[in-house]
């Protein structure tokens, strides 16, 4: 049946699809984090890849860290709640991600880069999102955008909330660190006392979830409310914004969107492209030495 005028006019809720509470892994050198996107239980959700948890207080979880490795075809995005990562390029480029601090790293072409704990001792935490780029990207030149925690926009909440906003534009006009990004991604930290409300709107078509930190939710719907726990992402159906509410306690959560792309995915690894051809040939190229090597 088609849509009439009053359907395509009229505001939807975003309500909670599925919870997903992924899986315990390990990547890199060993590092041990939780796996929510990119796992038997939630395979991709257009145009996000990837989505990993890390935190732990014990250095043999994360000291190993992440040895040189290659990337082409997508983004990759560092959210660092606690701790000081180091990381080198194949270009040159190199710095210390803080705590509260992001890399938004479009790999494009190529590169090849480490990841490696500046600390010994102490809690280390953060995420780890994969972006996927479209096909007339896939080959641009690597970039990054890269901000300190000063620098990462804070938008003040009636409740005494606050949210950290890393790329998208809130519903009070707050806009991000991270801009020019094809997926026009909404990345925001929120924190949220008990009893406190949240309204934010995401276009309609674009993929959103939600993920607790600390604490736990309620996102709002026209069928009633479903609670979400702490550490468990939340997918979220279609429709124009979600409403939320801190339950008891503090609530801390991501709330991140994007626009999916609908294209064909080849993925191996670390390449991610639109053929199995185009795969074999970004091995072929890493192996001629054409993305570089990174300088310890």
């Amino acid at each position: 049946m088609a849509a009439t005028a009053h359907d395509l006019t009229r505001t939807v809720q975003r309500e909670v699809a599925a919870l997903v509470r992924g899986r315990e892994t390990s990547d890199g050198a060993g590092v041990r984090l939780r796996r929510l996107i990119g796992s038997p239980e939630l395979e991709m959700l257009d145009p996000f890849l990837m989505l990993d948890a890390f935190r732990s207080d014990d250095p043999d979880d994360y000291i190993a860290g992440f040895p040189p490795h290659p990337h082409r075809g997508f983004e990759t995005v560092t959210y660092l709640l606690a701790g000081r990562m180091r990381h080198r390029d194949s270009a040159g480029h190199q710095g210390v991600l803080r705590s509260g601090g992001v890399q938004w790293m479009t790999a494009g072409s190529g590169i090849e880069h480490s990841e490696m704990p500046e600390q010994e001792n102490g809690l280390m935490s953060g995420f780890q999102l994969w972006i996927n780029l479209p096909a007339e990207q896939k080959m641009s030149p690597p970039r990054y955008q890269e901000f300190d925690p000063e620098q990462i926009p804070l938008e003040g909440h009636h409740d005494d909330g606050v949210i950290a906003v890393i790329a998208g534009t809130t519903d009070h006009g707050t806009e991000g660190a991270v801009r020019q990004i094809a997926a026009q991604p909404i990345y925001l930290d929120v924190t949220l006392p008990a009893g406190a409300k949240l309204r934010q709107a995401i276009p309609r078509g674009h993929s959103a979830f939600i993920y607790p930190i600390e604490g736990q939710l309620t996102v709002e719907g026209e069928s009633g409310g479903r609670i979400v726990p702490a550490e468990t992402l939340a997918v979220l159906g279609d429709g124009d914004s979600v409403h939320t509410r801190a339950e008891e306690g503090n609530c801390r959560f991501l709330l991140i969107a994007g626009k999916p792309f609908g294209e064909p995915v080849a993925r191996s690894g670390p390449f991610v492209m639109n053929s199995e051809a185009e795969i074999r040939q970004a091995y072929a190229d890493y192996r001629s030495g054409l993305f570089g090597r990174v300088e310890e």
